[in-house]
């Protein structure tokens, strides 16, 4: 059976959304970042970076949860892994561009304007934040203009990947980019997707 290590606070969210999409039977280990299970021996042979998420497939193991996202939506032979290359590549595209534009700018920008205790935020990290994550969304509005979805005329692991990861976007005002706002409704409406938030909520 799939075992999952990581919790729905962490990028594991992710993961438990793709495989609610996939309607998998998993085993589900709660650990968070940085957690001591994630110090462990045995944990430490799985991921010896001792992050999460990492899965255990019946022997396979992989971390990284974008890849793992990608490895279960192929070996599945689920509609969410595009068939076209051309697509496919899309689906690549934005979720490895996602993780350099505004995977970090996102945590840092809501954690230093909203979550931290007041004096422990760092304005210049939250405005620094900010200017990143203008200058993505203005790119990722340019992109959904054009298509509702990513990468092709249907939701992909794309989407899922790079949606999940702009969770903490949920309650950012982005009335200045309606067609992300529309398109990261579209996506955190799907059925496996609230079932994540609830999880992690």
């Amino acid at each position: 059976m799939l075992r999952i290590y990581g919790s729905p606070k962490s990028r594991a969210l992710r993961t438990l959304w793709m495989v609610g999409e996939l309607g998998l039977a998993y085993d589900h280990k709660d650990y968070l970042p940085r957690a001591p299970e994630t110090k462990t021996p045995d944990y430490r042979a799985l991921n010896p970076n001792g992050r999460v998420p990492t899965i255990d497939d019946d022997g396979f193991i992989l971390s990284e949860s974008m890849a793992i996202n990608f490895y279960l939506a192929k070996k599945h032979g689920s509609s969410l892994y595009p068939a076209d290359p051309q697509h496919e590549a899309a689906a690549w595209q934005w979720s490895l561009w996602e993780t350099d534009r505004l995977d970090r700018q996102i945590v840092n920008y809501v954690r230093h304007s909203k979550e931290l205790p007041e004096g422990e935020r760092k304005k210049d990290v939250a405005d620094s934040a900010w200017k990143e994550i203008v200058e993505s969304f203005d790119v990722l509005e340019t992109a959904l203009a054009k298509s509702q979805w990513l990468a092709g005329p249907a939701f992909s692991v794309g989407d899922l990947n790079v949606a999940s990861a702009l969770y903490r976007a949920l309650s950012l005002d982005l009335a200045k980019w309606p067609h992300v706002q529309a398109w990261l409704n579209r996506c955190w409406e799907r059925p496996a997707a609230k079932k994540a938030r609830a999880m992690r909520e």
